[in-house]
């Protein structure tokens, strides 16, 4: 199944690639076209660049080193003069691919070896599990966050907070954005987002995964009842899931949602333990999770060994206010 998804998505790229590729050589048709000393620059740098080649392969003397060094200079001044002429055009001779990591193959070279590239790795983790569970991201951003729909009246009695849920959204936005920035430090803290639904968690969490995607590292968004369902179906029933299980661990953010509306046992309690306590031992990887329970109602339910990973190693984000999806 893993096998069949990765082939799917390679001939997505070879597509993708292809269709980048054909638009270039259009638009370097047309801009040829129009302007012809472009095309006799590119046969003299070919040129000069031929009869250099050739000229190396001569005895060496001083007479063939002053050639070489000549036409190596005639080259540069070839170049600059292209450039010049694409820069007045305001242009740039190269294939515009969605990836510049990569260039849309879906593979990269790390150390001499070809390794899956982080944005192909998304669109395997999008089919494989955000498909279904993650939100349209190109519009879940932090500037089309309206503020209009948090009060700006402070509360106490109701929010137990002298501060108006507009000023802690903000907070939480700015929290967001910094952990955003300092995602690659090993210093960073998780974060866990606390409160009632409906007030903007799963905005925030999508906020942050979008803009994580765009620097390149790879999101996993995940409920908490499906997470451990997959981490049972892979131990107990279905092998061939391995490598979506390895991803629970090894993505760069993992975003676990509702947690605490899973089925509670032991076994559970363990498998939660157990993630958390990998991911903060495993570099470059973050984790968020969002709960619509309290700190303490969450010390109720889980053992001392969850909630201690949680006030250790998250920032807790509290979020108040009314439920904003019945605003809009």
């Amino acid at each position: 199944m893993f096998s069949e998804a990765v082939k799917r998505i390679e001939r997505q790229y070879e597509i993708k690639r292809t269709q980048a590729d054909a638009l270039f050589i259009a638009e370097k048709k047309e801009i040829y076209d129009a302007n012809p000393r472009l095309a006799e620059l590119d046969k003299e740098i070919t040129s000069c660049g031929i009869r250099t080649a050739r000229l190396s392969l001569q005895p060496n003397s001083d007479k063939i080193q002053k050639e070489i060094k000549d036409l190596q200079n005639k080259i540069l001044e070839l170049k600059s003069e292209k450039q010049e002429i694409l820069d007045k055009l305001k242009v740039t001779l190269s294939p515009k691919y969605s990836c510049d990591k990569c260039n849309d193959t879906g593979y990269i070279l790390k150390n001499g070896l070809s390794e899956m590239c982080s944005c192909m790795k998304q669109e395997l983790l999008n089919e494989a599990y955000n498909k279904s569970n993650m939100y349209n991201l190109q519009d879940e951003t932090f500037d089309n966050l309206d503020l209009n729909l948090f009060s700006t009246e402070p509360n106490l009695e109701r929010y137990g907070s002298p501060t108006s849920p507009r000023e802690n959204i903000q907070k939480i936005i700015q929290v967001s954005k910094d952990f955003i920035k300092d995602f690659s430090n090993k210093d960073q803290k998780n974060l866990l987002f606390t409160g009632s639904a409906g007030i903007g968690k799963t905005y925030i969490s999508s906020c942050i995964a979008n803009e994580i995607i765009k620097n390149g590292h790879t999101v996993l968004y995940q409920t908490a009842p499906l997470l451990l369902d997959s981490i049972f179906d892979y131990k107990y029933n279905n092998k061939s899931t391995k490598a979506l299980y390895d991803n629970l661990f090894n993505v760069n953010l993992l975003i676990i949602d509702d947690l605490g509306t899973e089925n509670l046992t032991a076994a559970k309690f363990s498998e939660i333990f157990t993630l958390l306590n990998a991911r903060l031992l495993t570099p470059n990887t973050k984790t968020i999770i969002s709960t619509n329970f309290s700190l303490e109602e969450l010390s109720k339910m889980y053992d001392t060994r969850i909630v201690s990973r949680l006030i250790g190693n998250f920032n807790i984000c509290r979020f108040f206010g009314e439920d904003i999806r019945l605003k809009h």
